[in-house]
């Protein structure tokens, strides 16, 4: 039996473009559709059946490399992680469940829906040297780069727009409470 992937749900970032849009509270304590935005990434989360760990130190991270960091140096026996920042409430439980069971076979998964990349981002536990030596606001581009070089990346179509319509300003949570409101979304348009 394979074992499953920890989602690494990073939710340490400072929220500014939020903050910057007119918000008054951090955009992962806004509230979207009468629950915070938090509470909504974590039940797509919980519903796939994935194991997985939330990174929300106190304070704040100094960038996603960090938040990264610290989420996989707290599961560091995990077979691989999803990386999914905590801002996108309205991903599907079958992308999260899709990542993990392609990276059964591939060392790292990148989702797309239609051209755009999203998230999460799966990596084997090769990868575990590398995403611990992550700091400050860079991501694991670099290491996705690396693995593409090495034909180690697997591409993975999703139809989940929820996979890129993250939360940065009071109108992307405006557009989010629509498309909730009116159930609309779930797909790649």
């Amino acid at each position: 039996m394979i074992a499953s992937p920890v989602v690494l749900l990073l939710a340490a970032g400072r929220g500014e473009r939020f903050t910057a849009s007119g918000a008054t509270v951090h955009k992962l304590d806004a509230l979207l559709n009468g629950q915070p935005v938090l509470t909504h990434t974590l039940r797509a989360v919980q519903a796939a059946g994935l194991p997985w760990y939330l990174v929300r130190p106190e304070g704040f991270t100094r960038g996603m490399g960090e938040s990264i960091a610290l989420g996989v140096n707290a599961t560091s026996d995990a077979d691989g992680w999803l990386i999914l920042p905590a801002d996108l409430p309205l991903i599907q439980p079958a992308s999260l469940q899709r990542v993990a069971q392609a990276l059964a076979e591939r060392d790292v998964v990148v989702p797309y829906c239609q051209q755009q990349q999203g998230h999460p981002v799966g990596f084997s536990r090769r990868y575990l040297p590398a995403l611990l030596k992550l700091t400050g606001e860079r991501g694991a581009r670099e290491i996705v780069r690396q693995a593409r070089a090495e034909g180690r990346v697997q591409d993975l179509h999703l139809d989940d727009a929820g996979i890129v319509e993250d939360i940065d300003t009071l109108h992307d949570l405006d557009a989010a409470a629509r498309f909730l409101a009116l159930r609309t979304y779930s797909t790649c348009q």
